[in-house]
Protein backbone atom coordinates (compact mmCIF):
# COMPACT_ATOMS: atom_id res chain seq x y z
CA UNK A 1 0.00 0.00 0.00
CA UNK A 2 1.69 3.53 -1.05
CA UNK A 3 0.23 5.97 1.68
CA UNK A 4 -0.38 9.62 -0.06
CA UNK A 5 -0.32 12.98 1.09
CA UNK A 6 -2.18 15.44 -0.23
CA UNK A 7 -0.75 19.48 -0.09
CA UNK A 8 -3.56 21.56 -1.63
CA UNK A 9 -5.17 24.66 -0.79
CA UNK A 10 -8.18 24.01 -2.90
CA UNK A 11 -10.97 21.97 -1.22
CA UNK A 12 -12.60 20.70 -4.35
CA UNK A 13 -9.33 19.82 -6.09
CA UNK A 14 -7.76 17.94 -2.81
CA UNK A 15 -12.16 16.13 -2.70
CA UNK A 16 -11.32 15.18 -6.78
CA UNK A 17 -8.11 13.89 -5.96
CA UNK A 18 -8.79 11.63 -2.90
CA UNK A 19 -11.85 10.38 -4.82
CA UNK A 20 -9.95 9.33 -7.84
CA UNK A 21 -6.97 7.88 -5.54
CA UNK A 22 -9.72 6.02 -3.46
CA UNK A 23 -10.26 3.72 -6.72
CA UNK A 24 -6.99 2.31 -6.58
CA UNK A 25 -6.23 -0.55 -4.30
CA UNK A 26 -2.88 0.18 -3.83
CA UNK A 27 -2.89 3.73 -2.91
CA UNK A 28 -4.42 4.98 0.26
CA UNK A 29 -4.64 8.94 1.10
CA UNK A 30 -3.45 9.13 4.54
CA UNK A 31 -3.65 12.72 5.58
CA UNK A 32 -4.22 16.02 3.45
CA UNK A 33 -2.84 19.53 3.95
CA UNK A 34 -4.54 23.41 3.31
CA UNK A 35 -0.97 24.79 3.17
CA UNK A 36 2.83 24.66 3.02
CA UNK A 37 3.33 24.87 6.86
CA UNK A 38 0.67 21.91 7.73
CA UNK A 39 2.01 19.68 4.87
CA UNK A 40 5.56 20.01 6.67
CA UNK A 41 4.14 19.23 9.86
CA UNK A 42 1.85 16.54 8.50
CA UNK A 43 4.91 14.75 6.50
CA UNK A 44 6.80 14.46 9.70
CA UNK A 45 3.70 13.33 12.07
CA UNK A 46 2.68 10.75 9.25
CA UNK A 47 5.99 9.95 7.03
CA UNK A 48 4.08 9.00 3.98
CA UNK A 49 5.55 6.98 0.44
CA UNK A 50 4.45 9.54 -1.36
CA UNK A 51 3.62 13.57 -1.05
CA UNK A 52 1.67 15.32 -3.74
CA UNK A 53 2.34 18.77 -3.87
CA UNK A 54 0.79 21.98 -5.16
CA UNK A 55 3.38 24.66 -5.03
CA UNK A 56 0.74 27.96 -5.03
CA UNK A 57 -0.45 27.67 -1.42
CA UNK A 58 -0.62 29.56 1.50
CA UNK A 59 0.82 30.43 4.73
CA UNK A 60 4.01 28.42 3.41
CA UNK A 61 4.63 28.24 -0.18
CA UNK A 62 5.26 24.49 -2.22
CA UNK A 63 9.18 25.38 -3.25
CA UNK A 64 9.42 26.31 0.63
CA UNK A 65 7.68 23.16 2.15
CA UNK A 66 9.66 20.87 -0.34
CA UNK A 67 12.62 22.41 0.89
CA UNK A 68 11.58 22.02 4.83
CA UNK A 69 10.09 18.56 4.07
CA UNK A 70 13.55 17.75 2.63
CA UNK A 71 15.74 18.84 5.29
CA UNK A 72 13.67 16.66 7.97
CA UNK A 73 13.44 13.81 5.93
CA UNK A 74 15.79 13.45 3.19
CA UNK A 75 14.82 10.78 1.81
CA UNK A 76 10.90 12.10 1.33
CA UNK A 77 9.41 11.62 -1.85
CA UNK A 78 7.34 14.73 -3.07
CA UNK A 79 5.32 14.71 -6.31
CA UNK A 80 4.53 18.54 -7.75
CA UNK A 81 0.97 18.37 -9.03
CA UNK A 82 0.32 22.52 -10.47
CA UNK A 83 -1.11 24.35 -13.50
CA UNK A 84 2.23 26.14 -13.65
CA UNK A 85 4.75 25.16 -15.79
CA UNK A 86 7.07 28.32 -16.56
CA UNK A 87 10.72 27.87 -15.41
CA UNK A 88 10.46 30.33 -12.76
CA UNK A 89 8.15 27.54 -11.11
CA UNK A 90 9.95 23.74 -12.55
CA UNK A 91 13.63 25.44 -11.34
CA UNK A 92 12.87 26.21 -7.71
CA UNK A 93 10.94 22.85 -7.53
CA UNK A 94 13.49 20.60 -8.77
CA UNK A 95 16.33 22.07 -6.97
CA UNK A 96 14.69 22.28 -3.58
CA UNK A 97 14.08 18.69 -4.00
CA UNK A 98 11.05 17.57 -5.63
CA UNK A 99 11.18 14.06 -7.00
CA UNK A 100 8.97 14.44 -9.89
CA UNK A 101 6.82 17.27 -11.67
CA UNK A 102 3.38 16.71 -13.28
CA UNK A 103 0.75 19.02 -14.06
CA UNK A 104 -3.03 19.14 -13.10
CA UNK A 105 -4.50 18.36 -16.44
CA UNK A 106 -2.21 15.45 -16.36
CA UNK A 107 -4.87 12.18 -17.56
CA UNK A 108 -5.49 10.21 -13.92
CA UNK A 109 -3.61 6.78 -15.58
CA UNK A 110 -0.77 9.05 -15.89
CA UNK A 111 -1.24 10.21 -12.14
CA UNK A 112 -1.08 6.62 -11.27
CA UNK A 113 1.27 5.47 -12.76
CA UNK A 114 3.86 8.88 -11.48
CA UNK A 115 2.56 8.21 -8.24
CA UNK A 116 3.81 4.67 -8.08
CA UNK A 117 6.85 5.44 -9.75
CA UNK A 118 7.66 8.34 -7.24
CA UNK A 119 7.23 5.77 -4.33
CA UNK A 120 10.10 3.83 -5.94
CA UNK A 121 12.31 6.71 -6.14
CA UNK A 122 11.89 7.67 -9.87
CA UNK A 123 11.97 10.29 -11.11
CA UNK A 124 8.99 11.54 -13.33
CA UNK A 125 8.91 14.59 -15.38
CA UNK A 126 5.62 15.83 -17.05
CA UNK A 127 6.82 15.67 -21.13
CA UNK A 128 6.70 19.98 -21.46
CA UNK A 129 8.43 19.70 -18.24
CA UNK A 130 10.93 17.86 -19.37
CA UNK A 131 10.98 19.41 -22.37
CA UNK A 132 11.76 23.14 -20.55
CA UNK A 133 14.71 21.49 -18.68
CA UNK A 134 16.25 20.17 -21.34
CA UNK A 135 15.93 23.48 -23.16
CA UNK A 136 17.60 24.92 -20.04
CA UNK A 137 20.98 22.94 -20.52
CA UNK A 138 21.18 23.35 -23.88
CA UNK A 139 20.89 27.25 -23.32
CA UNK A 140 23.20 28.97 -26.09
CA UNK A 141 26.34 30.05 -24.40
CA UNK A 142 25.83 33.70 -24.72
CA UNK A 143 22.82 32.67 -22.07
CA UNK A 144 25.39 32.27 -19.51
CA UNK A 145 25.79 34.54 -17.14
CA UNK A 146 28.83 37.11 -16.95
CA UNK A 147 31.19 37.60 -14.89
CA UNK A 148 29.82 40.60 -12.87
CA UNK A 149 26.60 39.29 -12.88
CA UNK A 150 27.90 36.39 -11.14
CA UNK A 151 29.38 38.69 -8.09
CA UNK A 152 25.73 40.53 -8.13
CA UNK A 153 24.16 37.09 -7.68
CA UNK A 154 26.81 35.74 -5.19
CA UNK A 155 25.86 39.03 -3.19
CA UNK A 156 22.29 38.27 -3.31
CA UNK A 157 22.88 35.18 -2.43
CA UNK A 158 24.72 36.66 0.48
CA UNK A 159 21.64 39.11 1.27
CA UNK A 160 22.79 42.22 0.34
CA UNK A 161 20.12 44.96 -0.68
CA UNK A 162 20.73 46.56 -3.94
CA UNK A 163 22.27 49.53 -2.29
CA UNK A 164 24.95 47.26 -0.17
CA UNK A 165 25.39 45.48 -3.52
CA UNK A 166 26.41 48.87 -5.56
CA UNK A 167 28.05 49.84 -2.69
CA UNK A 168 30.60 46.75 -2.70
CA UNK A 169 30.81 46.76 -7.03
CA UNK A 170 31.19 50.47 -6.89
CA UNK A 171 28.61 50.84 -9.38
CA UNK A 172 24.97 52.70 -9.57
CA UNK A 173 21.64 51.21 -8.12
CA UNK A 174 20.54 51.19 -11.40
CA UNK A 175 23.17 49.26 -12.74
CA UNK A 176 22.26 47.09 -9.97
CA UNK A 177 18.88 46.95 -11.26
CA UNK A 178 19.35 46.29 -14.62
CA UNK A 179 21.93 42.71 -13.57
CA UNK A 180 19.45 41.35 -11.93
CA UNK A 181 17.02 41.70 -14.91
CA UNK A 182 19.78 40.31 -17.17
CA UNK A 183 20.09 37.66 -14.44
CA UNK A 184 16.47 36.55 -14.09
CA UNK A 185 15.80 36.58 -18.08
CA UNK A 186 19.11 34.66 -18.36
CA UNK A 187 17.33 31.76 -15.67
CA UNK A 188 14.06 32.36 -16.81
CA UNK A 189 13.08 33.23 -13.25
CA UNK A 190 10.75 36.08 -11.54
CA UNK A 191 12.71 37.16 -8.26
CA UNK A 192 16.09 37.14 -5.99
CA UNK A 193 15.14 34.17 -4.11
CA UNK A 194 14.56 31.62 -7.76
CA UNK A 195 17.46 32.85 -9.05
CA UNK A 196 19.38 32.07 -5.98
CA UNK A 197 18.26 28.73 -5.96
CA UNK A 198 18.31 28.34 -9.92
CA UNK A 199 22.26 29.22 -9.74
CA UNK A 200 22.96 26.98 -7.21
Amino acid sequence: MIRLLIAEDHPVVRDGLRGMLAGQPDLQVVGEAADGAAAVALAAELAPDVILMDLRMPVLDGVAAIRQIRARQPAAAILVLTTYDTDSDILPAIEAGATGYLLKDAPREELYRAIRATSRGETVLAPAVAARLLGKMRAPAEEKLSARELEVLSLVARGASNAEIAQALHISEATVKSHLLHIFGKLGVADRAAAVTAAV
